[in-house]
Formats: C-alpha cells, sequence, structure tokens
C-alpha cells in the first residue's frame, strides 16, 4: 500500500515539554512596554475608525478595509473566509502570552548580552525626552503615540545614519516576524496549514538508552575505549565503526532525544528543542541567520533528506592542497557506503509543486537541473515537516540508521552532557588526549522540574581516543575552552550562503506538503571558472522558517503577503562561497558568535541565481516574484502578459525588473537577509599545522589521540548539501582509526569507577 493512502489526520503528536522559562527582570515594566508597543507597529491589529478600540490599532478606511478583507478571502476561500480574515486583520501581538512568552525566552536565553545590552539601551533612550526626540522627533514617548506614527519612525530607523538604529531595526522586526508566525492562532487557518502532514503515517523510531546518575557531590568517572562528542551525521558514523569493530564506545550528546511521537513538532518546541539556540544564532552584524541541528542526531534529525554526494571538481580541489584522500577509490567507497545504509535513492522521490516548478523551468529555460537524491531508505516519503523531526521514520538520518547500528553493536549513550574541556596528559613533550569532563543535567533537570530526577552532575569519562564531533560552530570552540593555540581554530569558516525567493501563483500550492529538496539547478555553479557559482533549490516550507526571512516594508502589506504563502513556491541561491568568516567565543558567557559577511564577489553570484530564478518563476507561470531583499520591489506581472507568449522571458516588464536588480548588483548586505543551513570548515583539514586544524586522517594537530569529524574538517564549502560528504569523512577516518586500534578485546562494558 502506498504511504499516501494512509492519513495522518488523527495523529497528534505528544506534547514536548519545555525549560523553565527565564525571568523577564533583565528589562525593566517601562522597557518592555516600550518594546512591544514596537512590535505593535510591526505587526499590528487592522481596523476601520468603527471598530479601532486603542492607540495600538492601525486604522484605515472603510474601502481599504472591504478591498483587503475581500482579498484575504479570495485566498482563504471556504464558507468562513472572511471571519477568518477578519480575526487574522484584528489580531493583536502584544496581547497574545504566548508571543510574550516567546519574545522573552528568546531575548533572555538566546541573544548575546551585547544585544540584550543594546536593545534595552534603546528602550531606556526612548523614554527620555532627548532621546525620544533624537529617534522620533518628538518628545512624547513612542508608546503614546498612535501605531501608524511608531510605523514611520520604524521606516526611519531602516534607513537611518545612525548603525545602531538600523541594527535595533534589522533585530526587531527579525524577532517580531518570527515569534508572531510561531505564536499567531489566526496565520494557520488563513493558510489552511495543518499541524502534521496529511501524507504518511507514524512510527515508532528505535528506542535509546541513555546513561543515569544518581545525586552527588563528587565527580562521576567513566572508563571506555572511545568517547564522541556530538551524536550528528560525522559521530554517529564514527559510533558505528568503531563499536562494530569491538571498542567499547560511549556518544555524549549536550541536547536531548525525543520519541518519534513527538514529531513533528511544532515550531516553539521544534526551535527550542531541536535547533541550535532556538534557530537564533546570527551573525555579528545581524545580516546572517545560520540554523544548526542541536539534538539527539544533530543535523541529521532536523534537515531535508539532500543526499548529494561530493563534486568531482571539489574533490579535485581539495586533493590539489595536499589532500590525496579526496580523489581516491577509498573516498568514494566510503561516500557510496553511508549512501546504502541510509537507502539514498532517486527512484522513490515523488516532487511537489514547488519542485516541479523548479524542474519544468529549468526545462524550458534550458538549465542543467536533476532530481536530488533521498536518504529514505529506498522507500516513499513525502513529507515536508521533517524539519521539525521526522514521525514517520521514512527519512534515515542517524538516529534511523547509524546510531541504531552502534548501539546494536553496544555503544552507550549520554543526552544531555555538556563537554566543558578536552583532559589530556604529556607524554615525551606531547599532548596525549585522555578524556573529557563536562556537566550532565537528566532531562528533569534541564526542564526545570523538581523532585529525585532532577540530577545535575560534573562527570569526567577516561577515554582512550576523544572524537569531536560537535559541529562547525561548537567542535571549535570545546578545542579553544581545552587549551589549544592553533591560531586556525575556528577561521575559515564557509557557510553556503542562500537568499531567498518565492513565486506567487494564481492558484493553491500549499507548498508544505511533499519533500522539501528534491531538485537542484546546477546551471550556475561556476561562475569564475574557479568552482563558484550558485545552486538553485527550494526551501522548507514550514511557515516559521519562511516568512519571517521576508522583508517588512509596511505593516498592512506584510499581512496580505504573508497570507499568499497558500499559493506560494521558495527558492534558495546556495551559494559555494569564496570568502570566509570564524566563529570565537562570546567574551562573557562563551557561546559561539560568528563573524562572517557575505564578500561583494559572492553577492554578485547571488544576483546572478536571483535572475534565474525569477525568469524560472515568470516562465511557469507565476503572478508575483518577491526577493527577501528589501530594496527591490517584487515582480508583478502585467494583467495583459502571458508566460505562454512567443517573448517568454523577453518581456518588457521582467527585463525592466532584472535590469534594477542587475544595477543595484551585489547587493547591500544591510538591506537584506541572508540565511546558512550548512556550516563547514572551522577545524580545516589540511597537510600542515599552518594551514589547518586536523592532519590528513583527521588528528588535530600538535596532539595524539584527539580526532574532529564533522563538517568543520570541510577544506572549503562543499558547494552540496553537505550531509554525505560530512559522514564519508567520518567513515574513512573511523575505519583508519578502527584499524590503528586493532580489534577490540572485548573488555566488557565501559566501567564506571
Amino acid at each position: 500500500m502506498s504511504i499516501h493512502a494512509v492519513s495522518m489526520s488523527t495523529y497528534t503528536p505528544r506534547d514536548v515539554p519545555l525549560p523553565r522559562a527565564p525571568s523577564a527582570n533583565y528589562f525593566s515594566e517601562l522597557q518592555w512596554k516600550t518594546l512591544y508597543a514596537l512590535a505593535d507597529a510591526i505587526v499590528p491589529s487592522i481596523h476601520t475608525a468603527a471598530t479601532a478600540k486603542s492607540s495600538n490599532d492601525r486604522v484605515v478606511s472603510d474601502a481599504e478595509w472591504n478591498s483587503t478583507v475581500s482579498s484575504l478571502s479570495m485566498i482563504i476561500s471556504g464558507p468562513d473566509a472572511v471571519n477568518i480574515a477578519t480575526q487574522y486583520l484584528q489580531e493583536n501581538v502584544s496581547s497574545n502570552p504566548q508571543f510574550r512568552a516567546i519574545v522573552e525566552r528568546l531575548m533572555g536565553d538566546y541573544v548575546h548580552d551585547e544585544g540584550r545590552n543594546g536593545f534595552g539601551l534603546i528602550m531606556t533612550a526612548l523614554n527620555t525626552r532627548t532621546g525620544s526626540l533624537i529617534m522620533t522627533g518628538s518628545t512624547t514617548p513612542i508608546q503614546d503615540q498612535p501605531v501608524e506614527f511608531r510605523e514611520k519612525v520604524l521606516h526611519g530607523w531602516d534607513t537611518s545614519r545612525l548603525p545602531p538604529l538600523r541594527a535595533i531595526y534589522r533585530g526587531l522586526t527579525a524577532i517580531v516576524k518570527k515569534c508572531w508566525v510561531i505564536s499567531s492562532p489566526t496565520i494557520g487557518p488563513v493558510l489552511g496549514f495543518p499541524r502534521v502532514p496529511v501524507h504518511g503515517r507514524p512510527a515508532d523510531g528505535f528506542q535509546y538508552e541513555f546513561l543515569q546518575f544518581p545525586p552527588g557531590d563528587q565527580p562521576e568517572t567513566i572508563e571506555t575505549d572511545v568517547v564522541i562528542v556530538g551524536s550528528g551525521c560525522g559521530g554517529s558514523v564514527t559510533a558505528k565503526n568503531l563499536a562494530e569493530a569491538g571498542h567499547r564506545v560511549l556518544v555524549v550528546e549536550k541536547s536531548y532525544s525525543y520519541a518519534s511521537n513527538t514529531f513533528p513538532m511544532g515550531p516553539n518546541e521544534g526551535f527550542l528543542s531541536l535547533f541550535e539556540s532556538a534557530g537564533a544564532v546570527s551573525s555579528d552584524d545581524g545580516s546572517m541567520a545560520i540554523l544548526a541541528g542541536s539534538t539527539w542526531g544533530g543535523g541529521g534529525t532536523i534537515n531535508w533528506s539532500a543526499s548529494l554526494q561530493t563534486q568531482g571538481y571539489v574533490r579535485q580541489q581539495w586533493a590539489d592542497t595536499g589532500l590525496p584522500f579526496f580523489t581516491s577509490l577509498d573516498f568514494q567507497k566510503s561516500l557510496d557506503r553511508v549512501c546504502d545504509r541510509m537507502g539514498v535513492n532517486e527512484e522513490h522521490v515523488e516532487h511537489n509543486r514547488q519542485n516541479r516548478v523548479i524542474l519544468e523551468g529549468a526545462r524550458k529555460l534550458g538549465y542543467a537541473a536533476k532530481t536530488v537524491p533521498q536518504n529514505t531508505g529506498h522507500g516513499e516519503h513525502y513529507c515536508g515537516y521533517c524539519t521539525f523531526g521526522c514521525a514517520s521514520g521514512g527519512k534515515k538520518g542517524p538516529t534511523e540508521s547509524f546510531l541504531v547500528d552502534a548501539a546494536q553493536a553496544g555503544a552507550r549513550f549520554m543526552e544531555g552532557f555538556c563537554v566543558e574541556k578536552v583532559l589530556f596528559t604529556q607524554i615525551n613533550g606531547r599532548k596525549v588526549a585522555s578524556g573529557v569532563q563536562g556537566t550532565w543535567k537528566s532531562r528533569d533537570s534541564y526542564l526545570g522540574l523538581g523532585g529525585v530526577a532532577a540530577v545535575e552532575r560534573n562527570v569526567i569519562i577516561k577515554a582512550k581516543k576523544v572524537i569531536v564531533s560537535a559541529g562547525t560552530l561548537q567542535s571549535p570552540l570545546l578545542l579553544l575552552r581545552s587549551g589549544l593555540k592553533n591560531p586556525q581554530i575556528g577561521r575559515n569558516l564557509y557557510l553556503h550562503p542562500v537568499m531567498g525567493a518565492s513565486a506567487v501563483f494564481d492558484e493553491e500550492t500549499r507548498p508544505w506538503e511533499g519533500s522539501a529538496l528534491t531538485t537542484v539547478v546546477n546551471e550556475f555553479e561556476d561562475l569564475d571558472g574557479d568552482g563558484h557559482g550558485v545552486k538553485i533549490e527550494s526551501v522548507s516550507m514550514m511557515p516559521p522558517l519562511f516568512l519571517p526571512m521576508f522583508p517588512w516594508r509596511d505593516s498592512l502589506e506584510y499581512k496580505l503577503w504573508a497570507a499568499k504563502m497558500r499559493r506560494s513556491t521558495s527558492f534558495i541561491t546556495l551559494t559555494k562561497d569564496r570568502d570566509s568568516g570564524r566563529v570565537y567565543p562570546d567574551p562573557v558567557d562563551g557561546r559561539c558568535r560568528v563573524s562572517y559577511a557575505v564578500s561583494a564577489f559572492d553577492r554578485k553570484h547571488i544576483v546572478e541565481a536571483l535572475i534565474a530564478s525569477a525568469k524560472i518563476a515568470y516562465i511557469t507561470g507565476a503572478r508575483e516574484f518577491h526577493t527577501v531583499y528589501r530594496d527591490i520591489p517584487p515582480f508583478i506581472r502585467p494583467e495583459a502578459s502571458d508566460p505562454e507568449g512567443p517573448e517568454g522571458i523577453n518581456d518588457a516588464a521582467l527585463q525592466s525588473w532584472i535590469a534594477e536588480l542587475r544595477r543595484k548588483s551585489p547587493l547591500n548586505p544591510e538591506r537584506c537577509l541572508f540565511a546558512s543551513a550548512h556550516q563547514m570548515g572551522t577545524c580545516r583539514m589540511s597537510k600542515s599545522p599552518k594551514l589547518g586544524v586536523v592532519d590528513p586522517d583527521c588528528q588535530v594537530w600538535g596532539t595524539d589521540g584527539l580526532y574532529v569529524v564533522d563538517a568543520s574538517v570541510f577544506p572549503s564549502a562543499s558547494g552540496v548539501n553537505p550531509m554525505v560528504t560530512n559522514m564519508a569523512i567520518a567513515d574513512w577516518a573511523s575505519r583508519n582509526l578502527a584499524r590503528a586500534m586493532g580489534t577490540g578485546r572485548g573488555e566488557g562494558r565501559m566501567a564506571r569507577l
């Protein structure tokens, strides 16, 4: 029976408890009042003069109200469309307790001190006569002004000559948009977006067992052969290979495991439980939003199943840096081996509407394009919700493949264990890794619950080999906390920066249905003759991932545009970046900070991909084409134009829009939001310690017994979705390590000392 024949309409995911919310006293009551007054200007309650109740309501004329409700009702359709449209327009964000709770948690737990203090300073200044006059043109506090006035102030900040005001505009609009989409009770009915996918069926996942510790004041000590820090793509493959070779393996993960019956999580629970810093990591300048997995299975739990092997020209580039392994048959065998284990295939791929748009548009334009293989165990997997966890188990990421194999081979697991440092001993003047030390929090302790189950312990793990697989953002920070001084640690950060775009059609597309990313356009992957360029793909169309990317220009316009998502398809411009950045620890609390700006060189390539995406949208009949760049208005197809007309993409209106975009190339990075779901390179593999962090065997230069196996070892950007490359490097390195360690002697399970 096809999986499509079984509906998930009767399935309700189990609720996921959230950790205790932080205190909101980092802002005063007046600062919060000011911040929420600005939030009400970004996503205001829309009314006519007859229904407006306060200065927080944006008033429109009766004619504009009727026109807006009519437009929304046509999008929503159905007998209750007018009522749904009215509730949507009149929704007030600041009166929604969930919106407030999400904002307060985000600001309290995930915005670094420097950013939070900046917000607080501006909110305070707005409540002084001088500060208010400078920033708003009036001495009246902004929260006492009509919402229309506040909106004009925000527009002024957007183009202000004062960098702090521009930064506050970018940060505040980003936070409010995201928190509104997550918490809104009306946007789901407007979009027709269901809580769970309508295709597929839930399935029970593998039942993992995790080490538990009793309360105690003294450190708990464990002895094992190999400790692996991180359960993601690299760590899971390494665990399987070393456990199957007979070694005692302990995989530790700072985050927690969730049963498949909690998937797909709702957006609030999903961001908090599955993503690094609740999906709120950004570059220091605010121009780059960074999504990385932080859960059992790492990025393999939240990614979109794309399983592309490393391309030949990239392998050759890496080999030319003194790493011949990448052009060897051994590397190809590792690529094939990990793909075989996950059941990577094209045969069972069924393209949803947005992926069909890309394929058909590319065909009509003569662009090189192909189907993206999926890690679906040679089965059907028509689901676009897996970025918040796969309920069906159809996506064969680490938790459904390599970690299962590791468990069956005797590996042990710890969740909730934050490794503070790698331990070393000195032998003949060499630093030899001897284990790790950190803090373990039981699940109840993490959730802030009481009782005997709420335990927090200092744990020391003694091991013969230490494998760091904490991801590109965290692995270099662990090396730095452990006292390593190589100046290359944390540098050479590549992010595959993307800009988003959206095509709007006359008919409903329901873009969240079906696999998120099953096509790729390769036509523009080499724009400089040296392998740097852009691929065009689609994005997961979960509303809280998709809608906040796009610019806020006007409060009513943003609500109207958001409603069009049910008629939209997406494009992303995945860039093989030439120029890099770095990660480093925050000087106050040590959390990951990212210094990265998309270079003019790479931004020019992105413009070419945006133009190609607009042509694809046009030739497939899209009515509108939107980008995340604030200074270029959307392309609106003239009523008289015909996508099947003889001129095709030579249409004068389209060419005029393209010419305007080219004039703005390479695009001002302050005027858009880039995003990254791929992080690479911060512990770069190299032929010498002057050029990188790990040697060709993935062992950290200047140490013995310490290895890094994750995407941080990539010599440069991979140019394709990095999961398979990451796994193949881990497969090769761990097999070599297993041979070097010899066959496990069967000394039994790890010891608690």
